[in-house]
């Protein structure tokens, strides 16, 4: 690739990633449905003709921000577990923590969070099962820890991680975050943890 390719290339990742940033703050305050690419348009200074050089509809750019807030997601927990000289009850006790604190965060920052999480849901399944995997891969990591240093003794790796997975699913969604105060759901998060440690727990 040219120096020329290259430099254009990288200055139309920038674009796209301006324009992603400018709809996600649209998405978030006024709503998916009342948002129109022309306003998008307006928010990155450029013509509604030019924005559809980049992306085809509204729909392709509430899935690469989806995309993007997955990915940050999946990192931010990548990161917390794997923080030098942790226990795998720890790292696991973290990765709850992490998700909660993520959606929490979601939950306070996107006043239209659940019409953004019901799209992408319906139309773009895909990206969900994508998230998904990462995070079975992420409790995987943990639980094949547990087993070597002998805190756990699980021999379905990934059938296990799957189950843990399901039963922290009121911690992964935002549009739960209004049941409880965070306080709450950091208590019932421990408790959940403190009882999925029981099961993986090595027996004599």
């Amino acid at each position: 690739m040219s120096i020329m390719n290259a430099t254009q290339e990288s200055l139309e990742l920038d674009i796209r990633s301006q324009i992603v940033e400018a709809a996600h703050s649209r998405f978030s305050h006024y709503g998916y449905g009342k948002t129109t690419m022309a306003e998008i348009a307006t928010d990155v200074s450029m013509s509604a003709a030019n924005l559809y050089r980049y992306f085809k509809n509204k729909q392709e750019i509430i899935a690469e921000c989806a995309s993007r807030c997955m990915c940050e997601r999946v990192d931010r927990l990548r990161i917390a577990i794997r923080q030098p000289g942790m226990c795998a009850i720890d790292q696991l006790k973290t990765y709850v923590l992490t998700d909660l604190q993520i959606s929490h965060e979601m939950a306070e920052d996107d006043e239209r969070i659940s019409e953004l999480v019901n799209n992408i849901t319906l139309e773009r399944p895909d990206l969900v099962y994508k998230k998904i995997e990462a995070e079975y891969t992420l409790i995987a990591e943990i639980i094949s820890h547990g087993n070597e240093t002998g805190e756990f003794n699980i021999d379905d790796i990934i059938a296990t991680a799957q189950t843990i997975h399901s039963s922290l699913i009121i911690f992964n969604v935002p549009i739960f975050m209004t049941l409880f105060s965070h306080e709450q759901f950091k208590e019932k998060a421990i408790a959940i943890v403190e009882l999925i440690v029981q099961g993986l727990t090595k027996r004599e």
